[in-house]
């Protein structure tokens, strides 16, 4: 009898999982959204359907403008990896900071003092530079000539920026810039290996605003007395 029962309940376990429906695996956490692309403000906007930066919706005359279709444009890097980007753009993985033009570039300094570069971060980095070195036929790169830019905020992941360097006010040379003939110009993005970057588009152009004011040139003293005019 015993034995009769135990048959009976194995056969009512059988039954059951039969009926049982399978169990679907748990699907897989779904990946958190990328950060949303951006881009930052600027006195210089690139304008897609015309192919130009643009400054109070003119757009500027440029020396030289690189734009990397399907191309590095001879711009070259010390260490780090340069090539097209998919779609348009320079893609640069950092290794070294230093990414230089081609030589030769021969532009009237004085003429076109605005050096543009638009560019998006798309691996995360610690160390933001930004810096811009050139080289001239009296001196070659170096810590004494360099520009900063304007605006020189390192840009967030998936941020899109554009770099506006106003040499008439370099940080290192003076007006180096604008009494020289450019030979070349250096960006140094980063200055720690593993950033990665999309450079769009670099210019050399002219400025069409009047240049900054030098705060060296003091104005005189609100309060100090006119000199007295000579007696006759």
């Amino acid at each position: 009898m015993k034995s009769g029962l135990i048959v009976l309940s194995l056969a009512a376990v059988l039954l059951a999982s039969c009926d049982r429906k399978a169990e679907t695996p748990a699907a897989p956490a779904a990946a958190g959204p990328a950060a949303p692309a951006t881009e930052r403000a600027a006195s210089v906007r690139w304008n897609p359907t015309a192919g130009a930066f643009e400054m109070g919706g003119v757009p500027l005359r440029t020396a030289k403008l690189w734009t990397f279709d399907g191309s590095t444009d001879g711009f070259t890097g010390v260490g780090s990896q340069l090539a097209p980007a998919d779609g348009q753009g320079l893609a640069v993985t950092i290794a070294d900071p230093t990414v230089r033009s081609p030589r030769g570039l021969a532009i009237p300094g004085g003429q076109y003092p605005l050096v543009i570069v638009r560019l998006t971060r798309v691996g995360a980095g610690e160390a933001w530079d930004g810096a811009l070195y050139y080289s001239t036929a009296a001196h070659g790169e170096g810590i004494s000539w360099l520009g900063k830019p304007v605006d020189n905020e390192a840009p967030k992941l998936n941020e899109t920026v554009t770099l506006v360097y106003d040499m008439r006010r370099q940080a290192q040379g003076g007006p180096d810039w604008t009494q020289s003939m450019i030979d070349q110009i250096r960006l140094d993005i980063e200055d720690r290996p593993g950033g990665r970057f999309v450079i769009h588009q670099v210019a050399i152009a002219e400025n069409p605003n009047p240049p900054p004011a030098d705060p060296a040139v003091a104005a005189p003293a609100a309060d100090q007395a006119p000199t007295p005019a000579p007696k006759s």
